[in-house]
């Protein structure tokens, strides 16, 4: 067995989440503070969101990794009684807290001294609580906005099981067929190129389809078949690995990859994007699943990074409600003021409350289910 096939815990994979989680926070004080401007400056800004797609990346690898194993080793397929608990202890209980926080702090003392224009409500509360504001205009919640991407992981999080039998019961037969495995997981890639077309060159559809689950799944198919493919290889350079990754990130930042936004206005140039955020998200993510010496391996697992990883996930959730009530504080006005100083002091705002909030909801999934480790963004 060579390294990263093991189901045990890499540090580095928990490290780089909080690339993610820093590259997600970097992305909205540049928005809040007006720097998506659509030149290359602008449009570098906004393609941190790919902080994202390294999640969704991660989430897919760990998610899909003890089914790999099952067809590899000819054991049990993870089973669904244990999955579907873990997930939802690990994703609601922090979600439900920060959900009825935002909508308290909203209605005592919303930032900025205006109440949000949309969301309000019970309605509002209901969606947002159970995940379903991104089906529809006018549910999305100020200070919870970037759900929208938890949203889709949810989604993601439901079908696995029913994408893991398709593959490794129905068309692998319990059997190692690497082959097989690569062209259906190829198939499931092609639903998120296939609904940016449908999306966008059909009238009437919703304009909140650009965020649902089918637009990203090819991110989530991407990490599964990367546990396919480490139990292929035997090695993984992490020098170009990284190189071709971080070259990605710089073509996004081009005009081919459209306007800075997370769903550009043509399905071209969302496809190219969508594309240039895998390569740089499994570049990334790549080379940490062997567990080797190399220097980007080194700098994920060494230990403030596994630190900050460990709470990336509540980070990721207050961050946004935290960055509007210090624009606030700052005395920024909308789209005014210095990115780094918003990202720089969010981020040490955040930091403390996101360790807060893990340390009080982990008692409620510190057991874990094998293979369920990864901690969603």
């Amino acid at each position: 067995m060579t390294a990263g096939q093991g189901s045990r815990r890499i540090a580095s994979l928990t490290g780089i989440r909080t690339v993610a989680a820093l590259a997600v926070c970097l992305t909205h004080a540049a928005f809040w503070t007006g720097n998506y401007t659509d030149d290359f400056a602008g449009r570098i800004f906004a393609r941190f969101e790919v902080g994202v797609a390294i999640f969704f990346v991660l989430s897919g690898y760990l998610l899909f990794r003890p089914w790999v194993r099952a067809a590899a080793e000819a054991s049990t397929t993870p089973g669904v009684r244990r999955y579907f608990p873990h997930r939802a202890r690990r994703i609601l209980p922090a979600y439900w807290i920060v959900v009825t926080a935002v909508y308290v702090l909203y209605a005592v003392a919303p930032p900025g001294g205006v109440e949000s224009a949309t969301g309000n409500g019970w309605s509002g509360y209901l969606r947002n609580m159970t995940l379903t504001q991104v089906y529809g205009i006018g549910h999305l919640h100020s200070g919870l906005t970037q759900m929208w991407s938890l949203a889709a992981e949810v989604v993601f999080y439901l079908v696995l099981p029913l994408i893991g039998w398709v593959l490794v019961v129905a068309l692998s037969r319990r059997r190692w067929r690497p082959d097989l495995l690569i062209v259906g997981l190829g198939g499931v890639m092609l639903i998120s190129p296939i609904w940016s077309v449908v999306v966008a060159g059909s009238d009437g559809v919703d304009l909140t389809a650009r965020l649902w689950a089918p637009a990203f799944i090819g991110w989530f198919a991407g990490g599964m078949l990367l546990a396919v493919c480490t139990r292929l290889v035997r090695r993984w350079p992490a020098s170009w690995s990284v190189g071709i990754a971080i070259g990605a990130f710089v073509l996004s930042g081009s005009a081919i990859a459209g306007e800075p936004t997370i769903t550009p206005t043509t399905a071209s140039a969302t496809i190219v994007k969508h594309l240039l955020y895998l390569v740089v998200a499994v570049g990334l993510i790549g080379p940490l699943v062997f567990a080797g010496r190399d220097l980007w391996t080194r700098l994920c697992g060494s230990a403030p990074m596994v630190w900050f990883g460990e709470i990336s996930y509540e980070f990721f959730l207050v961050h946004v409600v935290v960055l509007e009530v210090m624009m606030d504080v700052l005395n920024y006005g909308v789209f005014t003021g210095s990115w780094l100083i918003a990202f720089l002091v969010t981020t040490a705002v955040s930091t403390p409350i996101a360790w807060g909030l893990h340390r009080a909801t982990a008692p409620l999934w510190r057991a874990r289910t094998p293979g369920s480790v990864v901690e969603p963004g």
